[in-house]
Parts: structure tokens; sequence; C-alpha cells
């Protein structure tokens, strides 16, 4: 083995002792191939332009045994390297004292500081400045801070010993500013407690050594100044010394970016369980990327999933999934499925236009596969994402000089049940136009007498009802039973007998077998015209094809659901290319769909996002309620994440995408209602329970039938007299016996056909849902129904379904006091600030001052500002006016007021051309010098302890109001839940709001049990945690976060006022948005599957009985 390095505590001994340590036999000769090295940083001060540099650069030069000097004017610092046998440090440390008396290099005292870089956002004045200056400057250990406005920087010297960097950083934020340390320590204390350097090779025999990983692990074991060949290492060791800029370029020392290039990358994926939040995942990428061999990590919280990618010589995928699990995170291994796949519609003229595309973009590296068809002009490409993106390959093709575009493909099309709607509802249609004569002919002829339709023979054999049965059957049974044939000879063709098989087997043989015996007749020249079985195909086919009918309508929620998810989604994107800090050199609008990872996506103010991300540059307030159900603006700063189809409110954004396509927040939230929506197996009727044994029991009777009555009448045929209402002298005896045997074999199969046990869950489902169709319960099919009286938890969502969704003032506090102003005019200034902001919170209070004071307009408002995540400022005049022309005192039927905030009147206080105003959190307050009472901070502290928000209001320099502002809870939700516990039903609340939040809310309507911060994903598993434990459970909800939980639940419950994507993925709906109404749907269920069951008794005592009189005591019905 043979190697350079930096003698740190000894020589050649240390090194022989550390192969000792790795388990190696090391031993040899230690041979110096060089000259000794050693280097020295000075820190300096005083440094004033390059002059200074150039100075100190040749005094040092001129010193005996110094091989190289670099000055850094930015860093001031200089790093020398000299020979130890000519110089020494300290030598080089008095000659440059000579020429510059304010020099520092003393190791102990230089180490003893370092300098960090935090970005500061939110300084608006120089009274930010000073506030950020006063909290660092009084924390222990603190030397010096300044602060620049103007480069939203603040440059901080501290000890080491005494505070760590992130204290600082937390100092700063804790005063109401956007703080983020910026890159390495900029001091080079850290460099300067390593000793001088003595570059020394090393030639020794090792044995015990196998290759490739035991060299690596020898490498990333010793500081590596040089290694004789372009192995990979990783110098764990010496990353800890940050080298100045201008020195780094001295040693060989191999970078990031090449021991990636040179190394094989391999790539894991894991299906990682226990995240709970936003930290979660970064505490999982922080993790690992500490570790050797790791080079990137992805995590994506919603779906749960890690991309990992690392080096297979040092690590395997086993090995990075217990690393995962060291941080107490379920980690699984799962299958790489990320090749992307693309389809472009591509203008060809010729079979060489088709060689030219597939021949660049196959010799294309990152492209997999590529398929282009001159006939449909399409291309199918596959990828790889980590080597380009779509729009790479559009770019390519283009290139090229063909015009390409994308080819949309639209959401999961196996959901559309359009086709299948069509198809029963024209069978219902028609089954119906034909169905309708069928039966008044029948009634007709019930009521009239026998003897007068034995005379309507029109022709020998034929009967004018005969006639008109065969003219009315023959159309349904070839165009409104098609697709029941279909669906029979499909279930045929798999072996398996369904009501299909026995609808088709019924309605085919009296068909057929009623034209043979109307042929025959006919052919005979009967006097009777015989019985027939006309009438049976239309009836049965008008009520089984609207059964299917309004089943495929039902079905094609699923869709329609789906659809709208995904147009959430934005449908292009503004990617932008950056140049020196973070300014826009070019902008290009481009689809969605061509957004790669990686891509700097500008969003601006009121735009979508259109992918997942990190912020990179900007600050702003995102909705996100309809993706998480939080129903604040969520402030994002640097290094926040964002998520696709949430709404950006205020500031221009740089998004950097990190999830892209299929990979997004919002496409795995319509996977999982697809998911659940499709896996989940219906409630079978339980006469598809029978179906199975039923059909071929039917059949086996039916022909048992036909044979015992031909056996029969053979026998005894004055039994065929008596019991063959169509027997005339002129029939043979075996014509007479066939025909009876006939008919009460296809009377079998009529009779025993599943009208009464398919009609029995339809008729007490149609009364069921209309029962609560009036009622206000919207319920869809009987699955739910069933189901209902079965659920032993149910599960509310709390935003907008506990409580009202919509922010309203609670408390309005009037410091009368210090403020000697009167409650009227507290709400006409507020009133009139807050009717320019844009913040919910602010909408609510201008809402609530302009409906107390009973007007729309109030006065006017200018020097508007608004400071994310602090408050507003601006000036307000107009209300004396105003308050002159209607002056009383104003009581809040919605919100507790002070009473000492009513002692005054208008008139006895001075009115004032314009008021400056300002409202916002106790931060805001600061800044602008306001002190906050011991009192008001209690009553505060009281609100914020119940989940409320409260604000404080200032008016020309002095706190005059304080407001609490909560979503408060809906009247009968208390009573709801009570009912239902009381019922046996365990009630649990889960939501992604914070845990102190949800908790108040729990306690205000008596649950007990809470799940907190919850994703939509998470909500999801939930209910499956439960369900897994053998509870039915009943998941209440009304937002798009709510649509896969409301999916997967045995029952979904969504609230009238909630998104469409939320009403369409739930089972019942509340159309009043009344919670008491869930218990109105239990009680509903359990008394619709009460009838149920016994419409069940009655349809299968009317078969047991049906059968043996049809097989045994048949009747003539039609004849004549």
């Amino acid at each position: 083995c043979s190697l350079k390095y930096a003698s740190v505590i000894g020589g050649a001994d240390a090194v022989t002792k550390g192969f000792d340590n790795l388990a190696y036999d090391g031993g040899g000769q230690v041979e110096v191939h060089s000259a000794p090295s050693s280097s020295c940083i000075l820190r300096l001060s005083g440094l004033h332009c390059g002059s200074c540099v150039q100075t100190i650069e040749e005094v040092v030069r001129s010193l005996p045994g110094v091989s190289k000097v670099s000055v850094s004017l930015q860093e001031s610092s200089a790093v020398v390297l000299f020979d130890p046998l000519k110089v020494t440090q300290q030598q080089v440390r008095d000659a440059v004292q000579q020429h510059l008396s304010e020099t520092k290099t003393s190791v102990t005292s230089s180490s003893s500081r370092q300098t960090v870089t935090v970005q500061v956002g939110g300084m608006t004045c120089g009274s930010c400045v000073r506030s950020i200056e006063n909290a660092v400057s009084q924390l222990r250990g603190v030397h010096s801070v300044h602060v620049s406005l103007k480069e939203g920087k603040a440059m901080l010297t501290f000890d080491p010993k005494l505070i760590e960097p992130e204290l600082l950083r937390s100092a700063i934020e804790e005063s109401g500013f956007e703080a983020t340390l910026s890159g390495q320590l900029e001091s080079i204390a850290s460099f300067l407690h390593v000793p001088q350097y003595i570059i020394i090779m090393v030639n020794t025999d090792i044995t015990g050594l196998i290759p490739s990983l035991c060299v690596l692990l020898l490498l990333t074991t010793f500081i590596i100044i040089d290694y004789p060949n372009p192995l990979l290492n990783d110098v764990d060791s010496l990353s800890t010394h940050s080298l100045p800029a201008h020195a780094s370029s001295w040693f060989k020392l191999p970078s990031t970016s090449e021991t990636s290039a040179e190394c094989k990358e391999q790539k894991c994926f894991l299906r990682i369980s226990g995240m709970t939040c936003t930290s979660c995942v970064a505490n999982i990428e922080k993790h690992l990327l500490k570790h050797s061999g790791i080079f990137s990590v992805l995590v994506s919280l919603m779906s749960g999933k890690a991309e990992v990618r690392f080096d297979p010589n040092l690590l395997n995928t086993s090995a990075v999934a217990r690393l995962v699990e060291e941080l107490g995170f379920g980690a699984e291994l799962t299958e790489d499925l990320t090749h992307g796949k693309l389809e472009l519609t591509v203008r060809m003229t010729c079979a060489s236009c088709v060689h030219t595309i597939e021949s660049k973009l196959t010799s294309t590296k990152g492209i997999l596969q590529a398929s282009v068809a001159l006939a449909t002009k399409k291309a199918q490409i596959q990828f790889n994402p980590d080597v380009l993106g779509a729009r790479d390959i559009v770019h390519i093709i283009q290139s090229l000089g063909f015009e390409t575009s994308l080819e949309k493909t639209g959401f999961s099309n196996h959901l559309d049940h359009s086709e299948e709607i069509q198809q029963w509802r024209n069978s219902f249609l028609l089954s119906l136009v034909f169905g309708i004569p069928v039966m008044a002919l029948m009634i007709y002829m019930m009521a009239m007498d026998d003897s007068m339709h034995h005379q309507q023979n029109i022709l020998p054999g034929l009967s004018l009802f005969n006639l008109v049965f065969f003219l009315l059957c023959t159309p349904v049974q070839i165009f409104g039973g098609r697709y029941f044939y279909i669906q029979a000879f499909r279930a045929l063709k798999h072996r398996t007998a369904n009501m299909d098989v026995l609808i088709v087997l019924a309605t085919s043989i009296a068909y057929l077998y009623s034209c043979v015996i109307l042929v025959v007749a006919m052919a005979e020249r009967a006097n009777q015209s015989p019985v027939t079985f006309f009438d049976t195909p239309p009836m049965l086919f008008v009520f089984i094809a609207l059964g299917r009918w309004l089943e495929h309508i039902a079905k094609s929620k699923t869709s329609e659901a789906l659809a709208k998810l995904m147009s959430l989604q934005a449908t292009d994107a503004t990617v932008v290319t950056l140049g020196p800090e973070n300014s826009i050199i070019s902008e290009q609008q481009v689809v969605v769909e061509l957004v790669q990872r990686g891509d700097i996506v500008k969003v601006v103010p009121g735009g979508k996002f259109p992918v997942d991300g990190k912020v990179v540059e900007g600050s702003s307030m995102a909705d996100e309620s309809l993706i998480t159900g939080e129903p604040m603006p969520v402030r994002k700063k640097v290094g926040s994440l964002v998520i696709a189809g949430s709404i950006n409110a205020h500031g221009a954004l740089l998004v950097e995408a990190t999830h892209v396509g299929a990979e997004t927040t919002l496409c795995q939230i319509v996977k999982l209602v697809e998911e659940a929506q499709t896996s989940k197996a219906p409630i079978q009727q339980f006469a598809d329970r029978l179906s199975g044994f039923f059909v071929p029991f039917i059949v086996i009777i039916s022909v048992l039938t036909l044979v015992s009555w031909s056996i029969v009448g053979f026998v005894d045929f004055d039994v065929v007299k008596e019991n063959f209402p169509g027997y005339t002298p002129s029939l043979s005896k075996g014509e007479a016996v066939l025909r009876l045997a006939f008919q009460a074999s296809i009377t079998v199969l009529a009779i025993a056909c599943p009208c009464s046990l398919g009609l029995a869950t339809p008729t007490a489902v149609m009364v069921g849902t209309g029962v609560g169709a009036q009622s206000g319960i919207l319920i869809k099919g009987g699955e739910p129904l069933e189901t209902m009286h079965k659920i032993s938890v149910v599960m509310f969502d709390k935003t907008g379904t506990i409580t009202n969704g919509v922010p309203l003032v609670t408390r309005v506090l009037v410091l009368w006091e210090t403020a000697r102003m009167p409650l009227s005019k507290v709400l006409a200034v507020v009133g009139t600030a807050e009717n320019s902001s844009e913040h919910p919170l602010g909408k609510a209070v201008a809402k609530h001052c302009r409906e107390e004071l009973g007007s729309d307009v109030l006065g006017f408002c200018w020097d508007f500002q608004s400071i994310p995540g602090c408050g507003i400022s601006c000036r307000v005049s107009g209300v004396d006016h105003f308050l002159l022309q209607s002056d009383k005192h104003f009581l809040l039927p919605g919100a507790t007021t002070d009473e000492s905030s009513l002692m005054a009147k208008s008139s006895q206080v001075p009115t004032a051309a314009s008021y400056s105003v300002v409202i916002g959190n106790r931060e805001w307050m600061r800044r602008n010098g306001h002190h906050i009472r011991a009192d008001i901070e209690a009553a505060m502290t009281s609100h914020e302890t119940k989940g409320q928000t409260a604000i404080l209001v200032a008016i020309d320099g002095v706190l005059c109001a304080m407001l609490a502002i909560a979503d408060t809870v809906k009247a009968e939700s208390a009573l709801a839940v009570n009912t239902l516990q009381n019922m046996g039903i365990d009630v649990v609340l889960i939501t992604g709001d914070n845990r102190r939040t949800a908790k108040a809310i729990a306690a205000q309507v008596g649950i007990k049990k809470v799940f907190a911060e919850v994703l939509p994903s998470h909500k999801v598993s939930k209910v499956e945690e439960l369900q897994q434990r053998g509870l039915k459970v009943a998941m209440v909800g009304d937002g798009i976060n709510d649509s896969p939980a409301l999916a997967q639940a045995d029952v979904g419950i969504a609230i009238g006022t909630g998104t469409d994507v939320a009403i369409e993925a739930a089972d019942i709906v509340l159309i009043r948005n009344d919670l008491l109404d869930v218990v109105a749907s239990v009680d509903l269920s359990k008394k619709t599957v009460r009838r149920i069951r016994i419409n069940f008794v009655f349809a299968l005592v009317y078969n047991l009985l049906g059968i043996p009189i049809a097989a045994g005591e048949h009747r003539g019905r039609c004849e004549g």
C-alpha cells in the first residue's frame, strides 16, 4: 500500500496503528519521498484594498522556504505553505506584523471566534435592524452583530464554545423575522485547530486486504492529501475542517461531484411508515445524508416513499433500510417503478421520418425504448427521468425539424361508465315501451271472461292476444335483452352461473317455446290457441334493466369525483432559468406535464402551484385548505415545502420542483381515492350470493319437472286430460303429454326467475332512500344503507364538519382606560382597515364590523401595508362622518364585549381627520413600539389555549382593543356526538390541524379520542387500522383532503356544503349540513335492513311454494 498522509499526531507509527485498528496486518518500512511541508493560516484585520493584499503576499513570499501564499480580502485571511526546516510559523507571523500592526495571527485567539452569515427576511425599516441587533447582542458568547437592511443579512461573530449558530438563527426568528443560515461558517477558526501538516509518503505491506471495499475503508480512515489511483474515497475526517476557498485548490482532494461521477451509483426505493409531518421528512433526509456512500435522498410525505441514491460498494439496500429504521420509522424496500413514459403526437410524412426519429431517440442517453408509428403519428417513449425529462425529449424531436405535441391521455378511463349507462338506459326504455302494453293486456285478460277470448282467433291456432304478445315480445327479446345475453355468455365462458344466465335461460326458453307451440298450433289448424309465455321477457327485462341502469349511474360518480380532483391541477407552469443570486435570466411557459424534477418554477400571486416543491426565493402565504383542510393560510419562505394544487396568496415565489407528474400530492390523493373505490368489495345482495346454487338448482328442477310429467303422462293419460287446459281430442297422446310437460317445465323457470329475490332489496332501498331524501339525507344505493346499521366507529373531520369552517370574531375587548375610544369608533376604524386585507382573518374581522355597524361602506383607507405572518398597517379617515350619521351603542350578539368599552359616547372623544392603524400579533406590535400589558397578555393566552387566534389593535400609537377569532363549533355537534355515544358508537376526531386546536374543539363537543396533524394518506391509514381490528367505520368530512378516507371507509358521509369531490366520493350526503342527520341515517339503516330481511323471507316463501305449484299444479294462463 502506498499513500501520502498528513501527519497530525505522529508519523509512520500512527499509520501502522491505524491499520491494526482496522484488523489488518500493517508492516513495512516508512520512506519519506518528499520534503516536509507545513501550512499556516493567518486571520487578518485592517485589509482595505487590493494593494494591502499584494503587499502582504510580497512580504511573505520573500521569506525563505515559503512555497505558496494566498491572501483573501473578502475572508480577511492568508494561507501560507512553507518548509518548517527553513522558516517557522512565528517568523511568518512576525513578518506580516511588521507591515500591518493590526494583524491577528494567534491561533488560540482566532479559534475562539467564528463568524456566520444569516439571511434575514421581513425587515422593512431601521427599527427592524435595531430590533435584531438588540435581541442577538444580548446573547452570551456574541461578540459583534452587523445587520444590513439592504442586503437582507446579518453578520454575527460569536464564541462557538458558548453558543451555536442555530441558537443565533432561532433568536432572530423569535423576533418575528425569517432567518436562514447561509452556507458554511465564514471563519477559518476550525482550520486553525489543526496543527501543521507534514506531507509524507508511506510504503507498507498489508495482509488480509480484499480489493475495492477494503481499499475504500482504508482511504476513509486517514486524512488523504493525495492518492495514487483514481479510487473512490469519502474523506469524512477532513470534511470537518473548512479550508478557505482561495486555498482549496492547493490540496488534491476529490470533490463530491467527482466522487459521484467516478463511482457507480445505485438507486433504491423505500416505503416508509410512521411519518407525520415535514420535520419527519427533514430528519430522515438529514440522517441518511450524514452516512458515507449516500449521495442523495428524496422523501415524499404524501406517498410515504423515499428514493435513495447510494454507492453499492459501501452500502446495500438492506443497510439503507436499516438506517431509516434506526430513527424509529418503518422501512420496506419496494420495486423501482420510476421509468417515465411519454406519448407524443409527431407530424411525419414517410417511413424515413420514423427511422430518423427512432434512431435519434434510441441513441440518446437516458431513453430506454422508443417506438414511432407512421399510421397513428404517435411516438411511445420510455425514459429514465434521472437522466432527462419529457421536455428534453420534445426538444430533441423538434430539433430534428418535426412538429411535436404532448398526447394528453387524461386520467383513468376504466372508471368511466358512460357507455354502460347508455346501454342499460336504452335497454330499459325499449323494454318499458313494449312492456307497458303487455302489462295492460295481462290486466285486461284477468278481468275479462275466459269464454270471450276463446272466440277471438284471427287464424286457426292463432288468437289476437297471442299475436299481439308475439309482436311486443320479439323486439324486447332481440334488442332489449342483447346486453343480458352478452353478460350471460361471458359468465358461461368463465364457467360460472349468475343471475344473467338464469334470466337469459328463462326468457329464451319461454320465447322459443311460445313461438314453436304457436307455429305448431297454426300448422295443425287448432280450434284453440295454445298457452304461451310471451309476456315473460318484457316484464323481466324492464325491472332488471332499470336496476342495472341505476347501478352504473352510481358507479359513474367515481370518475366524476376523480375528474374534479384533477381539475385542481394547474394546466401550465412558468419554468425559469436563474442566474447569480437567483436572478431570473429567462422564462418559458410549458404545460405542467413537461415540468421536470429540478426545474425552477415561478408562481405569481393568486396562481396555483403546478408541482410539489421547495421554495428557493421569496415569501408568501399559501391557501392549502382544499388539500390539507387547514382553514388558515400557511406561511411560505425559503426552504418551505409547497403542494401542487394549492394557491399562492400574496408574493411571487420561485419553487424548485421535487415531485412532478404522478408523484405530486394531488395525484397521490387521486390515486388513494381511486384505489379505495375500486378495491372496496360491494356487499353482495342475498340473491347474488345464492345465484351460484340457485341457478343450477332451478334448471335441475325444471328438467325433473319435464321428465316427471312425461313419465306420468304416458303412464296415466287421464292425468294429462285433467291438467292440460289446451287438450283437444285432435291431439295425439304423445303430443299432449309433451306439451303439458314443456309448459310445466317452463313455468318452473319463469316463476323461479329472480324477480322476487332481486326486487326484495331494491324495493326496500327505494323506500329507504326516499324517506332519507325527504329528511335531507341523500343515500347512494343499497350498500351504504345496508352497512350503516353495522357501524361501530364514526370519525369526524374538524374543519367544516364539527366546526363551521369559517373564522368568526368571538370576542371584542376594548381597552377604554388607555384608548378613550368607544366601541363604535373602534369597529369603524378596524373594519375600514381590514376591508383592504386579503387574509381570511382580516376578512372575518371586516365582515363582523360591517354587520355590527349595519353598513357595507365605512371609511377610507390608504398607505395600506400587509406583512405576512405579522399583520397590517395603514391610515384610515372618514369614520367620524359615518359615526355622526348613525350615532348609537352597539352590542355584539355573536361576540363577548368588555362592558367598559361602552361607557363613552362618540361625542366625548376628540375627532381626528385620519387615524394611524396597526393590527396584528404580538411581534407586530413590538416592532411598532407597543408594550403589551400583563392582563392583555393573559387574555390572549387564554384564547390561544382554546385554539383561537388573538390579535391586537393599535390606533394612533395606543393599544385600543383585542379581538379573538376562531372557527366556531356547530350548534348541534355536541348533541350529535353524545347521541352516537349513547347508541354504543365510538366517536373519533381526525384533522390535519394542529394538536392544540384539535383537542380544544374535541373537548367542547365531548370527543375523547383525537388524531391531529394527519395527512390525507394517513387518514386512510387510520381508517384501515380500525377496519383491520374488525370495526365498521363511517367517515364524516367535507374537504378534498377527506375524500380518500371517505372512499376507504365502510360508509363515507359528506357534508352537503362541502366540496364536490368529497360529496361524490361519499356514500351518504347530508344535504342540510346537520350532524344530527348522521344519527338519523343510522336509525334509518336499521329500519330499512329489517324491512329487507322481511322481504327476503316472503321472497323465499314465494319460491318455495311457487315452484312446487308450477311443477305439479299448473293451470293455464292465457289460453285461447
